[in-house]
């Protein structure tokens, strides 16, 4: 069968048309990279593959320490959003000048929990069993870097057993590592967060004890638009999206708080 010249063109044509729609979108989708507190590392999961599902834009996650994170910010690390643990990082990156101004806002307010994967350690009736001899570490995240440890010492210190427990603390990077401590029996008991033992209780077992709010300052996560990224929709629209009513049932699906915006 022989194709006229006209109908083959338009035939083309068409198919090319057809080819570019398909395109388009992959073409037009971006990525940012999102800078995010360790303790966050699974909400974060599932709130950035929604975004991508619901945007067709790609979200790039780095987690770590908050302190180490804002270290990294004022190192020049090509980030466009910053979620921290706390809100004294945020807060300083916008009167520094590198965060946006009035983009900064609590994303949720964490929850610290003594836990142990070991029953025998009955870490589920309080911090008295601190004061008992039959374990040798206890795991904490380093209070200088990450705000989960900040408040665990702030826990320890009003109830006195801060300087008691000093020979026994062994200190993670991040809340991440802190969990690894007692996964591993490195250590027997440590202060995790409640996100991280909601999102693996079956896995975990063990006992935990929810730390009274009255112990320690309020763990406030806040997030701000770096200032490199203030031109970029696709972070603004990604933090729209942490505000909106599918983005704080997911967070709050994790053990966090929530505020109402």
């Amino acid at each position: 069968m022989t194709i006229k010249k006209s109908k083959w063109c338009d035939l083309m044509y068409g198919l090319i048309s057809v080819f570019f729609l398909i395109q388009a979108p992959i073409a037009l989708a971006e990525q940012i990279r999102v800078a995010v507190a360790s303790n966050f590392i699974f909400p974060i999961k599932e709130l950035s593959k929604e975004f991508e599902n619901t945007t067709g834009n790609k979200v790039l996650v780095i987690s770590g320490s908050t302190g180490k994170l804002y270290a990294q910010i004022h190192q020049g690390a090509p980030f466009e959003v910053f979620l921290a643990a706390d809100s004294n990082r945020p807060e300083l990156l916008e009167k520094e000048g590198i965060g946006v101004p009035g983009s900064r806002f609590t994303y949720a307010v964490g929850r610290l929990v003594m836990w142990s994967a070991d029953p025998k350690f009955a870490t589920k009736f309080g911090l008295h069993v601190l004061g008992q001899k039959n374990f040798r570490y206890l795991a904490i995240a380093n209070p200088k870097t990450a705000p989960y440890g900040k408040a665990t010492e702030q826990v320890l210190r009003k109830t006195g057993y801060w300087k008691k427990i000093q020979s026994r603390l062994v200190r993670g990077e991040n809340i991440s590592q802190t969990l690894q401590f007692v996964v591993t029996g490195n250590a027997q008991i440590g202060f995790i967060s409640l996100s991280q033992l909601s999102s693996s209780r079956e896995l975990l077992g063990g006992t935990s004890w929810l730390v009274p709010l009255s112990l320690h300052e309020p763990i406030q996560q806040q997030a701000i638009l770096l200032k490199r990224a203030n031109s970029s929709q696709v972070a603004r629209e990604f933090l729209k999206f942490l505000k909106s009513k599918k983005g704080q049932k997911i967070i709050k699906n994790y053990g966090y708080y929530v505020e109402q915006f």
